[in-house]
């Protein structure tokens, strides 16, 4: 297919036999929106890519400007000026800030849910609100703030001190605390509600039942009424191997993940269909990338939490198996016109393994020299997620996480290999990584 839309001068159309690429404009800066570029820059018409405001990385496939992204009128204002086809909206913070919003609302098609519909992400209890509402099947929780506390120690104790505690609001994929005792959840309670580490976000909690299994991630393109499932991806969350240390943003991933894990019918069914219909009844139609984290527990798939965007790393994993037509399913959900039959069966694995900074989750160093990115094999990927160029135009670290290293294959083995092997040839000071991302069985993770 070739597509191209009419040239246009301040807006007139000139001669339609004169055309230009597709522009897409893709909204962050980190290692998912590294791979949602790419994803788009591979389909067949070769649309022009602009990032806001992207990174080293980024920079290799189209245009960086330095846009902040919750900065809803910049964004709307650059992708007016450069008369983009699509805005992809990536993180977070975008969404809870409705960038999406301002984007539609100067006429721009926007992949991306409303701040009223991404709340299913930027506040844990709505979400568990709305999975109730919908009959989503999750865990026993309570939600509560500093007035409350006596009503969540009474719960923790419940539980017997197995649990986990969130924070309601967005805290970078760190408000997240797994406990094993009455202790653990005390103090993790006392670190929002008093100590105040996760600010506005922790001013409510969510406590939770801790279940146990095998965790999920499902990713589900929607235009507000219909979806397409990608493949079902598995991320590691904890900082070191064996799932100990602290959690972050994610160290690593591999799709499908189709060991252990429920049909993906079950889960569009049970899940997927009820929440879009819960939330297109409140008003707020879902738009964008549904992100289900689930868990296989021993009474069966349960709902942990509702992303309202695309997951990181797993996008990492996970678009490289969605085929050249990515693109044309996100502007197809854009426009509120997905039809047809589901996506082709996923051919392949991918494994993505993290290359962090000396010092992350907590302090990550910054500003040093990376090297051995020529020495990767031609078909595996990397995927830059904190990486910038100094005066001198080296590639340096700026950020938690740099790279994303993904290996593909036949199978989950082999892009496994793949990943590691290539991993061995970058370097940069105080570079470490997980050194069990993929290897099976992968147990309970919570």
């Amino acid at each position: 297919m070739h597509w191209a839309r009419p040239a246009r001068v301040s807006g007139r159309a000139l001669d339609p036999r004169q055309s230009i690429p597709m522009r897409v404009l893709v909204v962050g800066s980190g290692g998912r929106e590294h791979a949602l570029a790419w994803a788009c820059a591979r389909h067949e018409a070769s649309p022009e890519i602009i990032c806001a405001p992207g990174n080293a990385g980024t920079a290799q496939l189209g245009t960086n400007v330095a846009v902040s992204v919750t900065d809803g009128p910049a964004v709307a204002r650059l992708g007016r000026e450069r008369e983009v086809d699509l805005v992809v909206i990536g993180p977070d913070a975008a969404l809870a800030a409705g960038v999406a919003d301002v984007c539609r609302e100067a006429g721009l098609i926007v992949f991306g849910p409303s701040a009223a519909a991404a709340k299913i992400e930027w506040s844990k209890t709505h979400a568990k609100q709305v999975m109730d509402r919908a009959g989503v099947p999750t865990a026993r929780w309570l939600s509560g703030d500093r007035e409350s506390r006596s009503d969540l120690f009474d719960f923790v104790l419940d539980l017997d001190g197995h649990c986990v505690v969130k924070a309601d609001g967005l805290a970078a994929g760190k408000g997240v605390a797994v406990c094993d005792t009455r202790e653990d959840a005390f103090a993790a309670l006392a670190a929002c509600l008093n100590e105040g580490r996760f600010g506005d976000a922790g001013r409510v909690v969510v406590v939770e039942e801790r279940l146990r299994g095998p965790e999920i991630s499902v990713f589900a393109i929607c235009d507000g009424r219909r979806y397409q499932l990608l493949a079902p991806a598995r991320d590691y969350k904890r900082a070191h191997d064996a799932d100990h240390g602290p959690n972050t943003g994610g160290m690593g991933a591999y799709a499908p993940a189709e060991d252990r894990s429920p049909p993906l019918i079950e889960v569009a069914e049970r899940v997927v269909e009820p929440t879009l219909a819960a939330l297109a009844d409140a008003g707020t139609p879902f738009v964008g990338c549904l992100y289900v984290g689930g868990m296989l527990s021993p009474d069966g798939f349960r709902v942990l939490e509702f992303n309202a965007r695309f997951g990181d790393p797993e996008t990492q994993v996970v678009v490289p198996l969605a085929g050249p037509d990515f693109l044309d399913r996100l502007l197809a959900a854009a426009r509120g016109e997905l039809t047809g039959p589901a996506p082709a069966p996923v051919v392949g694995a991918a494994v993505v393994v993290v290359a962090a900074a000396q010092g992350y989750p907590a302090a990550p160093r910054a500003d040093d020299a990376i090297l051995g990115l020529d020495d990767l094999d031609d078909d595996v990927l990397c995927f830059h997620a904190g990486t910038a160029r100094d005066q001198r135009g080296r590639l340096v670290t700026a950020g938690g996480r740099v790279l994303g290293i993904v290996g593909r294959g036949r199978d989950v083995a082999t892009a496994r290999r793949r990943a590691y092997q290539n991993l061995e040839r970058v370097h940069f000071a105080g570079m470490w990584s997980r050194s069990d991302i993929a290897i099976p069985p992968v147990g309970a993770r919570r």
